[in-house]
């Protein structure tokens, strides 16, 4: 598991490095006008601060430096500034700022079989340095790749909309927010071993596939057409219904069964129909 480490600050190790590097040089010049000594001393001083400089490193903000010893994890360097370490230790950089991920959009199937367009948008940031450095291979790729396939699955998990499936508790077109929280909690599951949280997801592009994209509209519309018909039918019912009733207890017109239909029909026409009725006036009696 992780574990923080809090390095040494590095201020005096740079100081001590400038010296040794000043004292090279110095020396250097020395030798070369008195005594080979000096010379070999320059060497050793310059060796030294080279030495000390590889223990140096700066860790900028929201960024951090995982440590490794030949081959064992000594920790996670997370503070900012100047530090010093041993220089024998070798150094990942990690970021952990967040990140953003624009899937592309893909093609998939839902659970109806229909083919769909789906693309979505990550919010990630490095929460354990440590599976993200060595319980995967590139933990930017294993976001990538993990991310698709947490999208591909959401896809084929439910329907595009309801259209075929009527007792649908949840589509991807009306699911809104739930479906969000379905893709985050699927995405987390999926990208732990990585040491990913993601902090917000959510779908950007959601459509039918081009080839059926036509017939689909063609298909909502007429539920649309089959649903405006169905209410104005049972409004038409209502007022027929109405009409009778009060033609009968006000005594206006006495109809018998025959000239109740012929009434209904000819409502049903006026009050259904599309365009405005042509009214046709009965100068005659009402048998004739």
């Amino acid at each position: 598991m992780e574990k923080i480490l809090k390095p040494m600050s590095g201020y005096l190790t740079l100081v001590i490095c400038l010296v040794l590097f000043a004292a090279s040089i110095y020396l250097f010049i020395m030798g070369v006008e008195q005594n080979i000594t000096f010379v070999i001393l320059s060497i050793v001083c310059f060796l030294l601060s080279c030495f000390f400089l590889k223990g140096l490193m700066i860790i900028q903000p929201n960024h951090s430096r995982v440590l490794n010893f030949f081959g064992k994890y000594v920790g996670t360097a997370k503070d900012n500034g100047l530090f010093f370490i041993n220089p024998l230790y070798s150094s990942q950089k990690i970021s952990l700022r967040s990140e953003n991920l624009q899937g592309q959009t893909l093609k998939v199937n839902d659970k109806m079989g229909n083919p769909i367009e789906i693309a979505a948008v990550i919010v990630w940031k490095v929460g354990d340095t440590y599976k993200a450095a060595y319980e995967v291979e590139r933990y930017t790729d294993y976001v990538k790749m993990q991310s698709e396939a947490a999208v591909r699955h959401l896809a084929v998990s439910f329907p595009y909309d309801n259209l075929e499936d009527e007792h649908a508790a949840l589509t991807l077109r009306d699911g809104g927010d739930q479906v969000n929280k379905i893709l985050e909690q699927e995405l987390l599951e999926r990208l732990s071993p990585a040491g990913i949280v993601i902090q917000e997801a959510r779908i950007t592009h959601l459509a039918y596939a081009s080839e059926i994209a036509g017939a689909m509209l063609q298909r909502q519309q007429a539920t649309a057409i089959v649903a405006a018909r169905t209410k104005i039918v049972e409004g038409a019912v209502g007022m027929v219904d109405l009409a009778l009733k009060k033609l009968s207890a006000e005594n206006i017109v006495e109809l018998d069964d025959e000239r109740k239909a012929a009434m209904v029909s000819n409502l049903m026409v006026v009050l259904c129909g599309e365009k405005a009725a042509t009214p046709i006036l009965n100068a005659g009696t009402l048998y004739n």
